[in-house]
């Protein structure tokens, strides 16, 4: 059972991607390629920091 686990529309069909769902107010996150393995497991707003966080290019690597 997949149990409502999403992957971003802009993932490809090559399986490298991130699963999410919402479950009892939590995110859940995990590899698609290993679907019976663990977890990780964030607050909703948690998440949302992370998430903002990708959009503004925090985490991006300086171009050499």
């Amino acid at each position: 059972m997949r149990e409502n686990w999403f992957k971003s529309s802009y993932s490809g069909q090559n399986g490298n991607c991130l699963e999410t769902r919402l479950r009892d107010g939590m995110v859940g996150c995990r590899d698609s390629k290993d679907v019976a393995g663990p977890a990780l497991s964030f607050e909703a707003d948690q998440w949302q920091d992370f998430v903002d966080a990708v959009k503004t290019g925090h985490f991006s690597t300086p171009a050499a």
